[in-house]
């Protein structure tokens, strides 16, 4: 049965004794029209033969038009090609090139061989988006609204995308296909893979100090460049778009992969994702809806267990950032905290990408080739995000009949200088140190590092928003104890705006008037 982006009455707000009205109305996308900047991007866009997707299309990738299908055949996954942007779904074919839909999304099931638990760990496969990363979605959901509304002209403004790593890149991708400059700014420290990419689609790289967790440096260069009138700021930490699309998108396409793989008398038991922007934990929230059971984890750093512990320091897990907690993680939906140490999810990107940890797969897992190869679909946050998992199937001690979801955000592809480093650093590679990896960094995961958030803890971790949102980063109280106090004009808010998103998108397409 297919999940459509249709949603749930929502849930009812806090009770009055509780609350702490806002001040000003809550912060939703805002979707005004800017008449000028409208008109110079829909110039831009038929200029470029830029048809927008809308948001239910990305749903339901089956309902785009049967002439930019035929299209697409000819186009590949990577290709700076305006028609790329209807591969911004879960649900393309695993081809390189000429691909089209289908109905279930891309997905990977761990054996329990390899995860130790009863319970079926499925995660769905960012790999096969363009720029092999699903952050392209989220980069999308963030610049649309401004797109068609006018907000962000593309004659005046330069799109800037503060980012860990992978978001800078669907953002300059995005960009590019539209016409416009990109700027990604991302630490310094992140893998040569992604600057060497970056610099070959000419976006301007800005490299700040530090490495994943150093997000503040991140801001700060964000706030420096807000005051040139010419850039326009995506902070996807901050951005609602970012939960729009992966609400509304991740969390139907999980709920789609769920209801294709159940078995009599299974659940959805739980789903886990780090955090780096908090946006694919949007897709929690929808699941939550669809599932009222459903535990939701966020999973963290253990060099860097803001959630934790209120704790910081540097790590290396790419693409998840810490040291704050970002203005769109909806924490009152957030049932877990978990940290994964950094040192794991490297050593098995090793296992799982090197002639000699898949000669250990094959001959003492028995796995086959297949399962060999859908293993090198993990970079190093979706090693992480199985992690999480896996811990969590433990602590809940969650049977056969129950199903752990997550998402793999990109692959290896980005991390082969990484390898190199550990090989560098540990020497050369063995199915001896296989053997170990799999047993310390894989088998043995335990329920250490993990705190079931009650209300209270909740509550203390949304409140750590202020030291860095509204101290630093010129949001106000109100608009803080909105977030918290009441959802319903906030999260289910933003959630519903996809139809009026969509209906912008419709109009800006018509005006265009773009012909294949």
């Amino acid at each position: 049965m297919a999940v459509h982006c249709s949603r749930r009455p929502r849930a009812a707000p806090a009770p009055p004794h509780a609350r702490v009205l806002p001040e000003k109305e809550p912060t939703v996308i805002d979707l005004t029209i800017d008449p000028q900047g409208r008109t110079h991007n829909i110039h831009k866009a038929r200029e470029n033969r830029v048809i927008i997707p809308t948001i239910a299309q990305m749903c339901h990738p089956e309902t785009i038009p049967e002439k930019i299908q035929a299209a697409l055949t000819d186009v590949g996954l990577w290709d700076v090609n305006p028609l790329n942007l209807f591969r911004i779904t879960w649900k393309n074919e695993a081809r390189p090139s000429g691909g089209l839909f289908q109905p279930v999304p891309n997905y990977l099931e761990l054996p329990p061989s390899l995860t130790g638990v009863p319970a079926r760990i499925i995660a769905m496969v960012g790999k096969w988006f363009p720029t092999g990363c699903h952050k392209v979605g989220a980069a999308f959901g963030c610049l649309a609204p401004r797109l068609v509304t006018g907000q962000f002209d593309v004659q005046r403004h330069k799109a800037v995308w503060p980012s860990t790593g992978n978001y800078c890149r669907g953002g300059a991708f995005n960009s590019k296909l539209l016409g416009a400059q990109g700027v990604a700014i991302l630490p310094a420290e992140m893998s040569r893979e992604r600057f060497d990419w970056l610099h070959s689609i000419g976006a301007e790289v800005i490299a700040t100090p530090g490495c994943e967790s150093n997000v503040k440096e991140i801001f700060d260069k964000t706030n420096e460049m807000k005051r040139d009138p010419s850039s326009m700021i995506f902070n996807q930490f901050e951005e609602m778009g970012n939960p729009l699309w992966h609400f509304n998108v991740t969390g139907n396409a999980l709920a789609d992969l769920f209801e294709a793989i159940r078995r009599p008398g299974e659940r959805f038991a739980g789903a886990c994702f780090t955090s780096g922007s908090a946006g694919t934990l949007s897709a929690g929230d929808r699941l939550k809806e669809l599932y009222r059971d459903l535990k939701l984890a966020v999973g963290e750093a253990l060099q860097c267990p803001t959630i934790l512990n209120n704790g910081f320091g540097g790590h290396r897990i790419e693409g998840i950032g810490d040291k704050h907690i970002p203005w769109i993680h909806n924490v009152r939906n957030t049932d877990m905290a978990i940290a994964i140490d950094d040192d794991d999810p490297l050593r098995l990107l090793r296992l799982f990408n090197t002639p000699e940890g898949q000669a250990f797969l094959r001959h003492e897992l028995l796995l086959g080739d297949e399962m060999c190869e859908k293993l090198t679909w993990m970079g190093i946050s979706g090693i992480a995000n199985i992690l999480c998992c896996i811990k969590m199937a433990k602590y809940y001690e969650l049977g056969e009949r129950d199903v752990v979801a997550t998402v793999l955000t990109d692959s290896a592809v980005m991390y082969g200088s990484r390898i190199q480093e550990l090989n560098d650093t540990l020497g050369a590679y063995s199915e001896r140190e296989a053997l170990r990896d799999f047993c310390l960094r894989l088998q043995a995961q335990k329920t250490d590092h993990m705190l079931e958030l009650n209300y209270p803890m909740r509550q203390r971790v949304h409140n750590l928003k202020y030291y860095t949102w509204v101290e630093q980063q010129g949001r106000t109280e109100a608009e803080l104890r909105a977030l918290w106090y009441d959802p319903e004009n906030t999260w289910d808010a933003v959630h519903a705006q996809a139809d009026a998103l969509d209906e912008l998108i419709t109009a800006f397409n018509a005006e265009a008037d773009v012909a294949l």
